[in-house]
């Protein structure tokens, strides 16, 4: 299978563990990298292989031997970049969230719909066979009916000067961590009736940083009954990224099912038994990876397309306003 030809845009920390180490793996060539500081963009390839460096984004975008990029800017910068690679006829695997708010997500929906190019968001958990099993327990019956979720991403606060804390590039916990817990929440929509939407939210603002959540909690409802509950922070002692799911027979709990390379367990209680299964450390990055070269080589089926990622969109937009707070704005480069 020819190898996917990668173009990274920026230099950030994200880039290594989410694209250049899968690459490694998987055996894709990375193309092309550039950063705001070419030094930066020089180290990074110089770290990981990266065959050339370039002097701008829009330049890794215009290299007619990069066929997919990646997209690991700050959240507002997403949907901006991911346009321009879209225009330029290039697949795309952007950081979550793809966009902003709503809106800018669907403009990216319609123009990789009318350039005929794949947008997939990097919701890479979704390929391990932790939550794929969570999954199984469901669609095979061993829980029962769904009856509630549990969904926790919470972590220690970024420091101040961190992206992530401004709003003009659509910062927020909800932006960073949050997206995780409501996307896992979207996914189990087979077996709740529905996509769940918002009974209710309560968020906490960050100081002397208007419109900017801190936290936010969230009560979920699913069309047959079945309730959520998410928890988010980026101002916790501690991380946890866990997600527990309830059914009428029994129940499972994935302590790190975002991060599960660091902790591959599955733990199971049902009325007639309770067990634990470790599903292998593999990055969940990597399977990722190997599922989008397996579409883009073979036409093998996603489980998310862009599509999801404006539903996505609209659940985190729900929460933001069930909360009292607005959706992101939309940035321009």
């Amino acid at each position: 299978m020819e190898p996917l030809r990668i173009g990274i845009l920026g230099a950030a920390r994200i880039a290594g563990r989410a694209i250049a180490e899968p690459a490694r793996l998987t055996g894709a060539r990375l193309v092309a990298v550039a950063a705001r500081d070419t030094e930066r963009a020089e180290a990074f390839a110089a770290e990981h292989g990266v065959e050339r460096v370039h002097e701008s984004y829009q330049e890794v975008i215009d290299d007619p031997e990069v066929e997919v990029i990646y997209n690991p800017l700050a959240n507002g910068l997403h949907g901006p970049w991911n346009l321009r690679a879209i225009a330029a006829g290039k697949h795309v695997l952007t950081e979550k969230p793809s966009a902003s708010n709503a809106i800018e997500a669907a403009q990216v929906r319609d123009a990789a719909r009318e350039a005929g190019v794949v947008l997939m968001e990097g919701f890479h958990y979704l390929f391990h066979p932790v939550t794929r099993r969570l999954h199984e327990l469901l669609a095979k019956g061993e829980l029962g009916e769904l009856q509630h979720v549990e969904a926790t991403m919470v972590m220690p606060p970024p420091d101040d000067d961190d992206p992530r804390w401004s709003l003009a590039l659509a910062g927020g916990a909800v932006m960073d961590v949050g997206c995780y817990a409501l996307h896992a929440t979207r996914m189990l929509a087979p077996w709740g009736g529905g996509t769940p939407t918002p009974a209710g939210a309560r968020a906490g603002e960050r100081k002397r940083l208007p419109g900017v959540d801190e936290w936010l909690n969230a009560d979920l409802a699913y069309p047959n009954g079945a309730t959520g509950a998410v928890r988010i922070s980026m101002a916790a002692e501690e991380l946890e990224f866990s997600l527990r799911v309830v059914g009428t027979r029994g129940e499972a709990f994935a302590p790190s099912f975002v991060l599960p390379q660091l902790d591959d367990r599955v733990m199971v209680k049902t009325k007639e038994d309770t067990w634990v299964e470790q599903l292998g450390r593999k990055s969940s990055y990597a399977y990722q990876l190997e599922a989008l070269t397996a579409h883009l080589r073979d036409g093998a089926e996603l489980p998310i397309d862009a599509d999801d990622a404006v539903a996505t969109m609209e659940l985190i937009d729900a929460c933001y306003r069930a909360a009292g707070l607005q959706p992101r704005p939309i940035s321009h480069l």
